[in-house]
């Protein structure tokens, strides 16, 4: 069972201490948004409550729960439905036999997939870090924490913005939407229904729902009123249009017809950060290219992810040794991007977001 355990004046990560809490005034600009990429990923295993809670409690604007099923469909918060590489499943042998090969979005993957389980044998496990060897400090957490459900993560955010006495919005994904639609597990009604209960489906709550695919987002716009963004990938193509046989791919949706396109649909698109600043073959940032400002004039909100401390995640021109794990010269690549004009950065660090936000 996951319990609160953070100070109420300074933040301990790892066994340091490292970061007081932002103050109110740090979020009063109309600077950037950050979102809380699958929580505080950065510092406790991604998608638990724990991670949540830091991340809010380190100053992110919103908390980002990807969505996925389980067998007798609830919605719960995981990167991916395969299971193994962030729970502790692979030590149950009680479950040894749902061990399953299944093609997720034209992709094979082996391992334990959430629809598989019910809510009651998922809350049997716990989470674990995904990238030990880049973030080996935050293993110390593995098997402290459930998987948490949409409801819960909604509840949680309802105590932190009383308890910070500024609101902490949600960000859903839904994942794998043409997968989920095919095996009689559509995520949109359960995600529309728990809005609803919670009063959420509303233009001014503090919640964004995203997609990668399009044809769950048209239909989502239809009975959601709170704004919705379009993911876009550096590389492929909507898994939806590649199952209708549209031949279409990323690139041709961050055209300024593609974009003009979005927005009857959408309020914001959600970007890779190579479609915003490419990298060269040695990693190193090239010019910006115009799809900030192409988005804005057709009303767009741009928010680009993934923000990361350690060098293997930072263009070459910002890493500080070639230790993969040691952290780089983050505030700096804050710096270019914000300069770009984007609206929003998804960040595993968002304490260090908020500090090159309020500094800039």
């Amino acid at each position: 069972m996951y319990r609160r355990g953070l100070a109420a004046a300074v933040l301990v990560f790892a066994g340091a201490v490292v970061a007081s809490l932002p103050s109110a005034s740090a979020h009063d600009d109309k600077g950037p948004i950050v979102i809380g990429h699958r929580g505080a990923s950065a510092y406790r295993p991604e998608h638990t409550l724990a991670a949540y809670e830091l991340a809010a409690r380190t100053g992110a604007d919103y908390i980002e729960p990807d969505l996925v099923p389980t067998k007798d469909g609830k919605l719960v918060a995981r990167h991916e439905n395969e299971i193994g590489g962030t729970t502790d499943v692979s030590a149950k042998p009680q479950f040894a036999d749902r061990k399953k090969t299944k093609v997720i979005d034209g992709t094979p993957v082996t391992g334990w997939f959430t629809e598989d389980f019910t809510l009651a044998e998922l809350k049997t496990l716990r989470a674990k870090e995904r990238i030990p060897a880049i973030r080996p400090r935050n293993t110390l957490y593995d098997g402290r924490f459930e998987v948490p459900t949409l409801q819960e993560v909604i509840d949680l955010t309802k105590r932190l913005s009383r308890e910070l006495h500024r609101e902490i919005g949600i960000y859903p994904e839904t994942k794998h939407p043409t997968y989920f639609q095919s095996i009689g597990l559509a995520l949109e009604p359960k995600l529309v229904d728990v809005l609803n209960r919670n009063g959420l489906n509303r233009r001014s709550a503090k919640v964004y729902v995203q997609s990668f695919e399009v044809a769950n987002l048209k239909e989502l716009n239809k009975s959601l009123r709170v704004p919705l963004v379009q993911l876009v990938n550096a590389s492929g193509a909507p898994y939806d249009f590649i199952v209708a046989g549209d031949k279409r791919t990323y690139a041709d949706l961050v055209t300024p017809a593609g974009l003009r396109e979005i927005r009857g649909y959408a309020d914001g698109v959600g970007l890779h950060k190579d479609l915003i600043i490419p990298r060269d073959a040695a990693g190193f940032l090239n010019a910006p290219t115009n799809v900030v400002q192409d988005a804005h004039k057709v009303g767009l909100v741009v928010h680009s992810w993934t923000f990361r401390n350690e060098n293997s995640f930072l263009p070459a021109d910002f890493r500080s040794s070639t230790d993969p794990a040691a952290y780089g010269r983050a505030f700096e690549e804050y710096d270019v991007f914000f300069k770009t004009g984007i609206d929003g950065v998804f960040a595993d660090n968002p304490d260090t977001a908020v500090e090159a936000k309020v500094k800039r």
